[in-house]
């Protein structure tokens, strides 16, 4: 995906049925919410707020509000994916020769 960053890639890109969430959302909701969930006794009530907020959860998350507040680079038609590949490809550095060995001593673990 990203490498753990947004800040060291060549580029960041989406399709539109992507999602941006630390965590699976209703992980996030539960854990999250866990204490306004519990404090609503009718079992109900509590499912019916708790898919509430999925659903706000999963709207906040969807690509286009990534490409929005620049997570992204841009939110593709997934028609495009292969151009986008090679044109990143075609942008990284050329890798620099090695000149010895890759390590200088073995890991005996």
């Amino acid at each position: 995906m990203a490498g753990g960053s947004f800040d060291e890639t060549f580029f960041a890109i989406s399709w539109p049925t992507g999602e941006f969430a630390g965590m699976g959302l209703e992980g996030q909701i539960k854990l999250g919410r866990r204490n306004e969930l519990a404090a609503i006794k009718d079992i109900p009530e509590r499912k019916a707020r708790y898919d509430q907020l999925v659903a706000n959860a999963y709207d906040w998350s969807r690509a286009l509000n990534a490409g929005t507040v620049f997570e992204v680079d841009d939110v593709i038609d997934p028609a495009d994916t292969r151009k986008w590949i090679v044109m990143g490809l075609d942008s990284s550095p050329p890798v620099i020769p090695r000149a010895g060995k890759k390590h200088a001593w073995i890991d005996t673990w």
